[in-house]
């Protein structure tokens, strides 16, 4: 067990140091820029490290929240609420700010993040990525923890979501300032506090 960590770590070290030699030579020719597109080494070294990262306990454990239609619900509007601004309602990433981040924010309807175990999902919801916009939004509780599960039982239903579901995401989602008082104005005009006469002639008309 020790000799096959040590031969990872080895390896990983070989790939970082090909990996800060690339971007070192990329970074006297051109600058670093967010808007480029993560190199296949990055690519690799990033994926290593989210796996070596994740704590071993967690690694192949299974999701021990049952899903049931009111999880699934709770957890359809929690990802609304919290995660959609970013990865989009239906988990692709291609919201305003998705392709912005550095690397992307993945498609999470895609093998990349269906092939990861529950732990790993898990960890990764609870405990974030590290150099990429991924935040941690775990906070040591028992009221976390199984809010991240019930988010990993959303995140495997992806693939198959509805259009309904998509639609009662939308009406979940955080309103700007903006939508809200376009929101305000058309509730004011429905209930008639945008209809009075402003001045005497308009009764006549």
């Amino acid at each position: 067990m020790l000799g096959r960590r040590a031969k990872v770590a080895g390896l990983v070290l070989l790939v970082l140091i090909a990996a800060g030699a690339i971007m070192l030579l990329r970074l006297l020719r051109h600058g670093f820029s967010a808007h480029d597109k993560p190199s296949r080494v990055e690519a690799v070294v990033s994926r290593t490290m989210r796996r070596l990262a994740t704590p071993s306990d967690l690694f192949g454990r299974k999701n021990p929240v049952p899903l049931t239609p009111e999880v699934m619900a709770e957890a359809r509007a929690h990802f609304a609420d919290h995660c959609a601004i970013c990865h989009g309602n239906d988990g692709k990433g291609g919201t305003v700010m998705g392709p912005n981040f550095y690397p992307d924010v993945p498609d999470m309807t895609l093998r990349g993040t269906q092939s990861l175990s529950d732990g790993e999902l898990f960890a990764t919801i609870e405990n974030g990525i590290r150099l990429t916009g991924m935040p941690a939004w775990g906070t040591g509780t028992a009221e976390s923890a199984y809010g991240s599960w019930t988010l990993v039982h959303f995140i495997r239903h992806l693939p198959q979501i509805s259009s309904e579901e998509l639609e009662e995401m939308a009406r979940l989602n955080p309103k700007s300032p903006e939508e809200l008082k376009e929101e305000e104005e058309e509730q004011k005009f429905l209930e008639g506090e945008g209809n009075e006469p402003t001045s005497p002639d308009d009764h006549h008309h």
